[in-house]
């Protein structure tokens, strides 16, 4: 795959080449589902599928002494006629904590679940067993007869004013980094500052950001294509920091060689290619663990709840932070937002000046 190619097409790919490999463990019907829902699904979806299913499959062949000897990729219509609600009971039991082995390495490691990790896995078996219930393998969706975990809502987990300060100094600086770091940040400084500032100042997800190519760039108009999860283009504007921090490190970018097929990516490793989601992702908690050490849950994800918090309060327009959030569904952002939404409300009733209650 050569630079070409865009950046979403090359993590299509393989992604559709991991979902291939993961097919070949599965029962044949999941096969004929994914193909089913092919044309109004993104691959990521259908690759979580895949793992979901596989995840399931895995646990009837290894705890249902019914599924002892049979493979999950040859179950068949009567296999299948043989689960049972208390089977996937005891998988929604099983989803709290369940050991993984590392093919390669063989070591294993614990794997927890709350009650979104098992709801997602939940709701993907309610899918399967709904397409096998339509095309008659199973007489019934058995799945739906298992509740789903409740959700419990958390608050949103941003930075402060303070602590976005601090991280920000923290890049410009070194300090609170060890000798290493330091030294590693002598070399992606205006790289880490533009990265961090970008998600602090447009609110972009991590996907976007490492996708963004230099031809996607228009500094005369401080903005940029992003491509958004359902494959729609979207343009964002920069803040005046922003667009500093992104020129600043265009002068160092246009100096560097990228490695062949990464001659486009705006963002580069130390290794000369297009950087990765994870690399971002550890750049951003090292620096925030050393503005907020106790919030040790910061990620990417969050400095854009930071955006989209500061945005909402600034403007109370929640349209406008779905908008530029890239949120197709307006509810979506307004459930994330909901308790700023509530200050709003109370903030109305305490301004609202009524007549004193008439002496008697």
């Amino acid at each position: 795959m050569t630079d070409s190619t865009s950046y979403r097409t090359q993590t299509d790919i393989k992604r559709l080449e991991k979902l291939r490999t993961i097919e070949k463990e599965l029962p044949i019907v999941c096969t004929d589902f994914f193909r089913s829902v092919s044309q109004t699904t993104s691959t990521l979806t259908r690759l979580a599928y895949a793992y979901d299913f596989r995840l399931f499959f895995q646990y009837l062949h290894t705890e249902n002494p019914l599924f002892a000897d049979r493979e999950p990729r040859l179950m068949s219509e009567e296999d299948f006629a043989k689960v049972k609600v208390r089977d996937i009971e005891g998988y929604q039991d099983f989803l709290s904590q369940y050991y993984v082995t590392n093919e390669e390495s063989g070591d294993s490691h614990v794997v927890q679940n709350h009650e979104l990790g098992i709801m997602r896995k939940l709701c993907s078996l309610r899918s399967l067993f709904e397409y096998m219930f339509k095309n008659g393998f199973v007489e019934a969706n058995i799945a739906t007869l298992v509740s789903l975990p409740k959700v419990h809502e958390k608050p949103i987990l941003r930075l402060e004013a303070d602590e976005m300060k601090k991280m920000l100094d923290a890049v410009y600086t070194g300090d609170g980094l060890s000798d290493h770091q330091k030294k590693v940040s002598e070399n992606t400084k205006k790289r880490d500052l533009a990265i961090i500032l970008t998600f602090l100042g447009t609110g972009i997800r991590v996907s976007e950001c490492v996708g963004i190519n230099l031809d996607d760039i228009d500094m005369e108009n401080k903005a940029f294509v992003v491509t958004r999860k359902g494959g729609d283009q979207s343009m964002l504007y920069m803040p005046d920091t922003v667009a500093e921090a992104i020129e600043d490190y265009l002068r160092e970018r246009l100096e560097i060689i990228p490695v062949e097929g990464h001659e486009n990516a705006l963002f580069l490793s130390l290794q000369r290619k297009r950087i990765t989601q994870r690399a971002v992702q550890n750049l951003v908690k090292k620096y925030a663990l050393i503005a907020a050490p106790l919030k040790k849950r910061i990620s990417p994800h969050k400095l854009r709840s930071t955006f989209g918090t500061n945005l909402y309060e600034e403007t109370g327009d929640i349209y406008l932070v779905a908008d530029v959030l890239g949120h197709t569904d307006v509810n979506t952002t307004r459930k994330h937002y909901a308790a700023m939404t509530d200050q709003h409300k109370r903030e109305a009733a305490r301004r609202i000046q009524l007549p004193a209650k008439k002496e008697e």
